[in-house]
């Protein structure tokens, strides 16, 4: 009985997503290719097969067993790059569990949207995250423009959201917020693309209405980052 059906030949980019997943996952154990074909009772050769993308072509089955030796569902591996919008903020987290929730939730692209991309916490700078990223093969984008004014923060801080809003809206009005909304939105076409912040309550962080406008000009799903 031929293992059916099978990730879409005709989509490589699925394909390639799906390789991506396995081998960070893979790697964030520590397991080497040949202790995950052990744990998912493959050979190698399939291992390397699935994590070399497009030529691999797995049957559900070949992904089953490798989700269930990750530990993660079978919905995890085969959602990876469906197009939609995640919220995000790395307050509480490490790089490395950061990173992970990504490839677990199939994202594809960062876009950053702080003002200075700088941060106390290790990892989150420009520099440090965006090689993080690259790593598990997930693009970065620094969109400043649509960064959160200093002297706009204290009304999310203090609990005067509605005023924060008001007055980042009036941002978003302005030519350069306008021009990295239409670059956002075209790296949103066809992708899944989490939209970052530090805050990880979103109700805190300006993100939110970046994510309202993304919403309303592609009409994808905004999920919170588990």
């Amino acid at each position: 009985m031929s293992e059916s059906p099978r990730v879409d030949a005709h989509d490589p980019g699925r394909a390639r997503r799906l390789g991506r997943q396995v081998r960070v996952l893979r790697e964030a154990r520590g397991w080497s290719r040949g202790q995950l074909a052990g744990a998912a009772g493959l050979s190698e050769r399939t291992v390397v097969r699935l994590e070399s993308g497009p030529a691999g072509q797995p049957g559900v089955f070949t992904v089953a067993a490798v989700a269930d030796a990750l530990e993660v569902t079978v919905e995890v591996l085969l959602s990876a790059g469906e197009p939609g919008l995640w919220s995000t903020g790395y307050e509480g987290r490490t790089i490395d569990s950061f990173v992970t929730a990504l490839v677990e939730a199939g994202v594809d692209a960062v876009a950053d949207v702080r003002l200075t991309p700088i941060s106390r916490k290790r990892g989150f700078s420009k520099t440090r995250l965006s090689e993080a990223l690259a790593e598990a093969d997930i693009d970065y984008v620094h969109l400043r423009a649509l960064g959160n004014p200093k002297d706009n923060r204290a009304p999310f801080w203090d609990g005067r959201i509605s005023e924060g809003l008001a007055a980042f809206e009036s941002v978003m009005s302005e030519e350069p917020a306008r021009r990295q909304l239409d670059e956002l939105v075209e790296l949103a076409s066809g992708r899944s693309v989490a939209v970052l912040c530090f805050e990880q309550d979103e109700s805190r962080c300006h993100r939110q209405a970046v994510l309202a406008a993304l919403h309303r000009r592609t009409s994808l799903p905004v999920s919170p980052l588990a």
